[in-house]
Parts: structure tokens; C-alpha cells; sequence
């Protein structure tokens, strides 16, 4: 099995297209299709569904996709560890973030990252906690700061970066902010919720720390950006239990500590492969978080 024959599969699966793919990698249209006859030949077994206008993965084709990925995720570190032995960092560093993370400023620290290794070239996604996991697990992205994941640990390594306690963001007008108190699940039992889609960090936790309370909830109003859910509550069209520092965004709510969750809180980690598929670059960075980029009110 030939590297790239692997990468030439990875590139038609993310493309879906074998013309579009065959761009990207600068190769012919059928120099692709014989590389990926070739694998299928050597599997045994169809990769692709083939139609006039887009190509699917088989079931077989899903179970290599995984592990192609990681394949030459892994030959790309080794390149970089060459290349950072020989004095010069270089190659690709991956990051993956959820929105307003605690416990790091990601723009600054990116920032310090380039100065230091001006040859590196930067990719940044943002995406919820289970989909950053599952990107650095497959290898596609270096790592990733999100919120608490359970892991594989010979796939993943969970770095801890700062927890918080939650708290409750009202409009100014709502009956909890004239009342002023500490409020409890139980209070927010009858309230309609704005929160972020099930796979954010923010919103696992909450989730968390009502199943601790044993209450239930429904989530009437679902946003994938901060600043919706926050325009929300300042229309006091629902309550939004949310990381302590949020508060810091949007002075003109009222913010009211949530109690009565046991030791449930948002904690914010660092997703890092396991130590031998871990790029150069990705510990680079790492180290330069360790030295002291962090922003925990970030």
C-alpha cells in the first residue's frame, strides 16, 4: 500500500469528487481514478460509490478513511520531527477551538506561536468539544482546546487549563434579577432556556449540572454563536446558564450564581494526540502555553 495511494483516497472522500480532488492534489483525473483502482484492487473491496455527480464512501471506505487519516497524520509528524532536529520548525501546526474558551487566549498565543516559528503555517477551525475530540483523535487536527472530554488516553491526552463555576444571565427586568439571590436549578425548573447546540462545551456542562440536580429542561431557543445567545437574553426572550466569565461580555445583563450542582463546572482542557503521534509543532505550542499564555478571563 502506497502513501499516495492513501492520501489520493483522503483527498476524493473529502471532496466527494474525483475532478475537484484531482485539482487540488495537481494530478490528472485519471492517473486519480487508476491510483484509487489500485487500492481497491489491493483491499479487495469497493471504496467508493461512484454517480455522475459525486462519489460516496462505502462501508469499507469509512473504516479505511479513519485510519488513512491517522497513517499520514503520522508520516507528516515524522517529516516535521526530522525537520525540527535539523534546527527549523516547519510544516503545518492545526488548532481547533470552541468559542470563547476559557483558560487561554487562543489569538494571542497563536500570535507568539508565529513570531517565534515564522515558517510554521497556521489552520485554526472552530467546532463544539465531541467533534474537536474526534478531529484530534483521527489525526486531522495537531490539538485542540475544548471543554472536558472523555478519552481514549492511548488516542488522546486531556490537559487540564482552568475550571469555573456557571452562572445564570438574565435580562435586567427578569423576576431572578429584582430578586437579586443565588439561584438553583429547581428555580430555573419553569424558565425557557437560550444554550448552545448539544455538542458545546458550555452546554454539556450545563446539561451536566442539572442531571446532577435531577431536573429536567428544555432548551426552547438553540444558537451556535455567542453573540446570538447573548442578543437573546437582552431581549429577555429566555435565561441562559452559561461559564462564569461570560458575564464579562455583555455588562448590561445580570449575572446570578448557580448553586446547588455538586462539583459539576465548566472546565476547560488542552486536546493533545498521544505522546508518539503528538507534531513538533503541536508541542511547541504547548510549551508556550505552559510558559505562560494563558488568560483564564479570556
Amino acid at each position: 500500500m502506497e502513501l499516495r495511494h492513501l492520501q489520493h483516497f483522503v483527498a476524493v472522500a473529502e471532496d466527494q469528487h474525483f475532478t475537484r480532488a484531482a485539482e487540488r492534489l495537481m494530478v490528472s483525473q485519471s492517473g486519480l481514478s487508476a491510483s484509487i483502482r489500485a487500492l481497491e484492487r489491493e483491499l479487495q473491496t469497493p471504496l467508493f460509490v461512484r454517480t455522475t455527480r459525486r462519489v460516496t464512501l462505502t462501508e469499507a471506505g469509512r473504516a479505511l478513511l479513519a485510519e488513512a487519516e491517522r497513517i499520514l497524520a503520522q508520516v507528516r509528524a515524522a517529516h516535521e520531527a526530522v525537520a525540527a532536529v535539523q534546527g527549523v520548525l516547519r510544516g503545518t501546526l492545526a488548532v481547533g477551538t470552541e468559542q470563547c474558551i476559557a483558560g487561554v487566549h487562543v489569538a494571542e498565543l497563536l500570535a507568539a506561536f508565529r513570531r517565534r516559528h515564522p515558517d510554521v503555517e497556521i489552520r485554526l477551525r472552530q467546532w463544539g468539544s465531541a467533534a474537536l475530540a474526534e478531529e484530534v483523535a483521527a489525526g486531522r487536527l495537531d490539538l485542540a482546546f475544548a471543554y472536558r472530554v472523555d478519552a481514549d488516553p492511548d488516542q488522546l491526552r486531556v490537559v487540564p487549563l482552568t475550571g469555573e463555576p456557571m452562572a445564570v444571565l438574565c435580562h435586567p427586568d427578569h423576576r431572578l434579577a429584582r430578586a437579586g439571590a443565588p439561584v438553583t436549578p429547581e428555580d430555573l425548573a419553569d424558565e425557557v432556556f437560550v444554550d448552545f447546540h448539544p455538542d458545546w462545551g458550555p452546554r454539556r456542562a450545563t446539561d451536566a449540572a442539572f442531571a446532577v440536580a435531577g431536573v429536567r429542561r428544555t432548551v426552547a431557543l438553540e444558537v451556535n454563536d455567542v453573540h446570538s445567545l447573548l442578543d437573546l437574553v437582552d431581549e429577555n426572550l429566555g435565561v441562559a446558564v452559561v461559564p462564569r466569565h461570560f458575564r464579562h461580555k455583555r455588562p448590561s445583563l445580570t449575572a446570578l450564581p448557580l448553586k446547588d450542582t455538586g462539583e459539576a463546572a465548566y472546565e476547560t482542557v488542552a486536546l493533545v494526540p498521544s505522546p508518539r503521534a503528538t507534531s513538533p509543532a503541536a508541542r511547541a505550542l504547548m510549551e508556550l502555553l505552559d510558559t505562560g499564555a494563558r488568560d483564564a478571563g479570556s
